[in-house]
């Protein structure tokens, strides 16, 4: 028997290296995103299509995730493969450039179709091409305590009818001792992020001029300011101590948030105040958007086919986008998933309401908005300086309004 010809044997070992290969690539994300990528039962089709990818995850806490994440894309190393963004960190870091275009690298378009419209266009450039994919979204939700509601005898309906409405009954509220919101705060933000202009993104106009003196910044802090006022908060800010234990106790009557929060509310934050709480529609007939995660792919990736294809069975895939709800609140912005029977079952910690199929609705009803490169800096500006200026220390509306345009701008000048 003749020996193989060295060539043969160099071919031979080349093909069978090459079909043992094994790309390794690295999920960052911050925790319980990192719990899908560790169930098998959720991964096994991804792993059967693409048994010579290996994933890794690297997970940090939601602050530190994305300071590192900023730090990787600036000095253009240390970024995973594939990452998380949240949508308040999404317009200064697409528009960076950091991001993989996957308009033109992957077809991205092609897959509009398949998402809530408001949760693919926040993952676009002011270039118009997509940089990210939608993992989750926030259907923005105005969450009551029913006893309050059932004391006065009034319906949830009437109370969001417009926000005269609103203020209306945390008037009767206080006649109770009962704040009508955690802080005043929050009725500027429902606001700010729902009455968007058409064609100008939050903070901006397309051509990147402020828009924080206009008729919308004017209404949402003279309402916010009216409350505070009319003695109509509890002058608690979200996410404090005394927050999480006025959410247990009922120590205020209504908080606005994506609907996300439901799921938190029940599973750590106050487990115990089922059937206490309802889901109703933001007040005048608004819709808007309360946070979400986006994937995308790090230009300095140099495995960006192996990392979008784990993109696609996150973002694209049932199985794994309806684990994320189940077990992290995370609510869809995949379409198809509202077909799920779930949507329709009632939700015992919300009183028997069918708040998914309400959610859903909201979902598709919310307008587009293109996030903006300097968005992070006029949220800061707005939301920690001029309107505390105004509610905490009586400023007056259009002139923290004004003084908050020049100290965007002055800003603006380092981008």
């Amino acid at each position: 028997m003749n020996k193989p010809s060295l060539g043969l044997c160099l071919a031979l070992g080349l093909a069978t290296g090459s079909a043992s290969a094994v790309t390794e690539i690295r999920y960052d994300c911050w925790p319980n995103h990192d719990k899908t990528i560790g169930n098998e039962a959720i991964m096994a089709e991804f792993h059967k299509q693409n048994p010579d990818i290996k994933i890794k995850v690297l997970s940090n806490n939601w602050v530190d995730h994305h300071n590192k994440l900023t730090t990787a894309l600036a000095t253009g190393s240390g970024a995973g493969d594939l990452v998380c963004v949240d949508t308040e960190q999404i317009g200064p870091i697409v528009n960076s450039g950091g991001f993989a275009n996957l308009t033109k690298e992957f077809n991205a378009s092609k897959d509009k179709p398949l998402f809530a419209q408001f949760a693919w266009t926040q993952g676009q450039g002011m270039d118009g091409n997509q940089y990210a994919y939608p993992l989750n979204i926030g259907p923005g939700v105005m969450f009551y305590r029913r006893e309050h509601m059932q004391d006065l005898g009034i319906d949830p309906k009437e109370v969001i009818k417009d926000w005269d409405s609103l203020l209306d009954y945390g008037v009767k509220l206080k006649e109770k001792g009962i704040p009508l919101v955690g802080h005043a705060g929050s009725l500027a933000q429902a606001i700010i992020n729902t009455e968007v202009e058409a064609g100008n993104s939050i903070y901006f106009t397309p051509e990147g001029e402020p828009i924080v003196t206009n008729e919308r910044f004017v209404k949402a802090f003279t309402i916010a300011q009216k409350a505070r006022e009319l003695g109509l908060d509890g002058r608690i800010g979200d996410w404090s101590g005394e927050w999480i234990d006025g959410l247990n106790k009922g120590t205020f009557a209504v908080q606005f948030s994506g609907a996300w929060l439901a799921g938190f509310l029940e599973s750590w934050i106050a487990p115990t105040t089922g059937g206490k709480w309802g889901s109703a529609d933001l007040p005048a007939g608004n819709y808007g958007s309360w946070g979400g995660t986006l994937l995308a792919i790090p230009s300095q990736s140099k495995n960006k086919e192996a990392a979008y294809k784990l993109m696609e069975f996150l973002a694209k895939n049932e199985t794994p986008v309806i684990y994320e709800f189940k077990e992290n609140a995370a609510f869809p912005g995949l379409l198809k998933t509202y077909d799920e029977p779930m949507f329709d079952e009632p939700m015992p910690f919300l009183g028997g309401e069918k708040a998914r199929r309400q959610w859903a609705t909201i979902a598709q009803n919310i307008k587009p908005i293109t996030p903006y490169k300097a968005d992070n800096i006029a949220r800061a500006v707005i939301l920690e300086q001029a309107l505390p200026a105004v509610v905490e220390d009586g400023k007056d509306v259009e002139e923290a309004l004004r003084d908050a345009e020049k100290l965007i701008k002055r800003r603006m000048r380092n981008l």
